[in-house]
């Protein structure tokens, strides 16, 4: 399992916003220098994690974007669910109306098992905040950084 690059690109434009602190917007074309994310995705990007309330814009002299609200309360699942939808391991546990077409859909043993999995998942996502992502990297014992 691996993030998207548009997801993963996301986590590290939320970063810079995050860095920047409650004082401080960025602007797109900032946002894309200090992370190398090019101009185009991190436009897009800011769209996407304004529009699922994570970043606040301002037009004009003095804008830009800021978290809308604190680093300590986004999480990791937060960003990526704004990115890429809701997280769902497999498509039998994705919500909606979405037509699954699994050929093992009625006889699936293993299914009613993976909103369990799933949950996990999302937990373990949910359990990181964009606070802890954007601070200064702690090398772990014995670890090269």
């Amino acid at each position: 399992m691996r993030l998207s690059s548009l997801a993963d690109y996301a986590i590290v434009v939320m970063s810079a916003a995050a860095r920047a602190g409650d004082d401080m917007r960025l602007s797109a074309t900032d946002i894309a220098l200090q992370t190398g994310v090019p101009l185009p995705t991190a436009q897009k990007l800011l769209g996407r994690l304004a529009g699922a309330g994570l970043l606040e814009s301002a037009r004009g002299t003095g804008g830009g974007f800021a978290l809308a609200r604190p680093a300590d309360s986004i999480s990791l699942a937060d960003i990526v669910e704004a990115v890429e939808g809701p997280i769902a391991m497999t498509a039998c546990v994705e919500e909606g109306e979405a037509r699954h077409d699994c050929a093992l859909e009625t006889t699936c043993r293993v299914r009613p098992h993976w909103g369990a999995v799933n949950g996990a998942i999302r937990g373990a996502l949910a359990g990181v905040s964009l606070n802890s992502l954007s601070s200064e990297a702690t090398p772990l014992p014995g670890v090269p950084a």
